[in-house]
């Protein structure tokens, strides 16, 4: 009996453990699996070949919210969020595309991170109607009194009067700064103090776990609502792991924000610890003046990396993520240059991964220096270091060198050592250099750099975008039809529609129909698993211009080609029209050309000749 006892009890006591959100010393490492407008190489399929490479390197992999956005999307305007016909063919890939990568991942020892969007939903036609999922027969639907009252700037509420819907409460008041939680004005903010929205996010995060199979949460945009409905939600699905997107420059706010996820004074989630970004960004352009500016070009000052971090907090550590670039941070394009590390990635990284609090890679920096991040990984699990271990700066009054130790287990030691001046840095004989970079040097001190095995990495097929393949054999044109056939891509949904119309017309499709247009005919699928739609005109007149669309988008005005074979991008191809046999009563008088377009006057028999715009057998 008493053997029984203290099983319960010891049972009893890490029964709160499951719900804190992230293991204490944990030695696994993050990768971002994606960034902004990542379609092509974050695609499932793509990510599922690069398993054996990652599951050398990391232990976890933050993917891109996963379910169909109504268009191509990188998920934050959330639409659907249960399985179901189509509900789950993103961007990236299909449903079961994905169910075979998160699989092949935790076959490889990688566990899975889904990218929950609960801040905001997108809506299906109006200011306040929701999709309605049925899911494992229960369903899901968000209502209007579900979104905030002050949503928009009272915007959403002037509507909904008008149109005699009620909405719900004003925007959560934070514990954080004792006022309105954040508002975004791009979709609906819901209303977490709502039983239903609760109800529904809470069957959502079971969904991912137990069905889809993620082993944990990144929460986006935790400013948009009270940490203590974080803390509800994890207490309620105990994910292993879970990380808040709490967007402040500031240790300080971070803190008070995990501090409000906390439950019976338990914290219950990990935040990104945006303070040590912004560390690593100031130190390598010399200057900790935020905004897009120039500043990145003079001097570096590595002084900057002493600056106060969740993770430099010894009592909150073990919650930082922490991480130098991500989707937001990154340069995207010369008109979005965002804000990022623009020199010195690879030792930004180096410091990074030889930290204390769990690491999150960036994939663009992956992708361009993959054998030196997999070597620091190595390095930094030889030597033990974890979420909570401790370090030292050795020198940090240098503006061009920073030195750093960090305590691993059984007394072995990490010496980071970053900056335009790494390599003249000298310590002392203890310690003896294992990897080096550009402007970056590891040493390590209690562990021979020989005892450290460094992996290799496979070479890995240079990625191409799945695309179109040419016209299926199924795409035919019957004698006189007015057609047009369509790829439609997989996050379009089931059903694609055609409108088409006369030059100068406008409201009316010029079959008569109202927007959408007419439905099109499913045929089949292409080689790319792509479904391809076939459009027939009830008209003997060519329209002059077309659209197709779908659920989940549509094309721009594209030219009417008669035949044409589109994707999204256009016009690709033209079916050939069959070819018919001329009749005893054809107009012999008909002009006939032959294949290469020239006129014949004597045809042949059982040759083929073009007549009136025909293939036909002579």
């Amino acid at each position: 009996m008493k053997r029984f006892f203290t099983s319960i009890i010891i049972l009893l006591a890490t029964l709160p453990m499951l719900a804190q959100g992230w293991p204490e010393k944990y030695d696994g490492v993050m990768l971002q699996g994606f960034y902004w407008d990542g379609f092509a190489d974050s695609q499932w399929i793509r990510l599922e070949k690069q398993a054996e490479n990652l599951s050398k390197v990391f232990d976890l992999i933050w993917l891109p919210q996963s379910a169909n956005c109504g268009g191509q999307s990188m998920g934050y305007d959330d639409f659907y969020w249960f399985p179901g016909e189509g509900r789950y063919n993103s961007s990236f890939g299909t449903e079961e595309e994905l169910r075979s990568l998160i699989t092949t991942f935790k076959q490889k020892g990688i566990g899975t991170i889904a990218d929950v969007v609960i801040n905001h939903r997108k809506n299906v036609s109006t200011w306040v109607d929701f999709p309605k999922e049925t899911y494992k027969g229960t369903t899901y639907e968000l209502k209007s009194t579900d979104i905030c009252s002050d949503d928009d700037g009272g915007r959403c509420k002037t509507w909904a009067t008008a149109n005699g819907y009620t909405l719900g409460n004003p925007e959560g008041t934070s514990e954080v700064y004792n006022k309105s939680c954040e508002g975004w004005d791009g979709m609906r903010d819901l209303d977490h103090a709502s039983s239903n929205v609760q109800t529904n996010v809470k069957a959502y995060l079971h969904m991912l776990l137990e069905d889809l199979n993620y082993v944990g949460f990144r929460y986006d945009m935790t400013k948009g609502y009270p940490g203590k409905y974080t803390a509800l939600y994890n207490k309620d699905s105990k994910p292993t792991y879970s990380v808040g997107e709490f967007w402040d420059g500031n240790a300080t706010n971070c803190i008070k924000w995990l501090d409000a996820t906390k439950d019976n004074g338990v914290i219950q989630t990990a935040v990104f610890d945006f303070a040590f970004r912004y560390n690593v960004r100031n130190a390598l352009r010399g200057s900790n003046n935020d905004g897009n500016n120039n500043n990145w070009k003079q001097a570096a000052n590595m002084k900057l990396l002493d600056a106060n971090s969740v993770a430099s907090n010894a009592d909150y550590r073990r919650y930082a993520v922490t991480f130098v670039e991500n989707h937001d941070t990154e340069y995207r394009s010369s008109t979005a240059q965002q804000d990022p590390i623009r020199k010195d990635t690879v030792a930004a990284n180096a410091y990074l991964l030889a930290m204390p609090g769990t690491p999150c890679v960036f994939f663009k920096h992956w992708q361009a220096y993959k054998q030196e991040i997999a070597n620091m990984v190595a390095v930094r699990k030889a030597v033990g270091i974890t979420n909570t271990s401790t370090y030292t700066p050795i020198l940090n009054n240098s503006t061009s060198c920073y030195a750093v130790q960090v305590d691993g287990t059984n007394s072995k030691k990490l010496l980071c050592v970053v900056g335009p001046n790494a390599s003249s840095y000298q310590p002392s004989n203890e310690w003896k250099k294992v990897i080096s970079g550009y402007h970056y040097v590891y040493y390590v001190q209690g562990i021979e750099p020989s005892a450290i095995t460094l992996p290799v990495l496979t070479p890995e097929p240079t990625p191409t975008e799945p695309a179109y393949g040419g016209v299926p054999s199924f795409c035919k044109i019957n004698e006189g039809e007015i057609c047009a056939f369509f790829e439609a891509p997989v996050a379009w949904g089931a059903i694609s529609n055609t409108w088409a119309w006369m030059n100068g017309k406008e409201g009316k499709e010029y079959m008569g129909t109202d927007w959408p247009g007419a439905t099109a005919t499913l045929l089949g699928k292409a080689a790319n698993g792509n479904k391809v739609f076939k459009w027939i005109s009830a008209r003997t007149t060519a329209p002059d211009y077309i659209i197709f669309s779908g659920a989940g988008g549509q094309t721009d005005n594209l030219d009417f080609t008669n035949g044409g074979y589109y994707t999204k991008d256009g016009l690709k191809s033209t079916v050939t029209t069959a070819i018919h046999a001329i009749k005893a009563d054809t107009n012999d008088n008909a002009t006939i050309y032959d294949l290469m377009g020239r006129r014949v006057t004597n045809p042949q028999a059982g040759r083929i000749y073009i007549i009136n715009g025909r293939k036909v057998v002579k």
